[in-house]
């Protein structure tokens, strides 16, 4: 053989066995179990967001659901469970005669917590701060408002 060739025939199998080398090295990784992925931590969450009764059994949060439908527009279905519909209908009601100043959005965040604490406030029982934690006394008066007038009379 000649030289050239013989540098050429050396050259190429030397990148031969590297790209196989490499193809071999890659392949291990191709074949390895797939990553195991966390588990979605939102479920929980994602619950205790999209119903939020503030200590009301079913029975009073479906009072409070007849109260809305009747007055303020709520749409949903009275089932006992204040989701997201029920509480941008009481953020209406509230934005209307207790100073709630935020977006109707139907989450239950500080500022619908001080505007229901002072309505609660008003015709309830409610006796703390309005500081927009909606503690045991606020589920207490809450619980007072929606056992006063079962069948959906409150919120007027």
């Amino acid at each position: 053989m000649r030289p050239k060739t013989m540098a050429r025939t050396l050259v190429s199998l030397t990148a031969a066995v590297a790209i196989a080398a490499g193809g071999l090295a890659s392949a291990g990784t191709a074949f390895a179990a797939p990553a195991q992925q966390a588990p979605a931590a939102v479920s929980a969450e994602v619950g205790a967001l999209a119903t939020v009764n503030l200590g009301l059994s079913r029975a009073q949060a479906r009072d409070v659901q007849r109260a809305l439908k009747a007055r303020w527009g709520y749409t949903g279905s009275i089932d006992g469970l204040l989701g997201t519909n029920s509480w941008k209908a009481m953020q209406r009601f509230l934005k209307k005669h207790y100073s709630y100043g935020d977006s109707i959005d139907g989450i239950v965040g500080p500022n619908t917590v001080k505007a229901l604490q002072r309505y609660l406030k008003r015709f309830y029982g409610y006796t703390g701060r309005i500081d927009g934690v909606a503690g045991s006394g606020t589920q207490a008066a809450f619980k007072r408002a929606a056992d006063v007038c079962p069948g959906g009379c409150l919120l007027t």
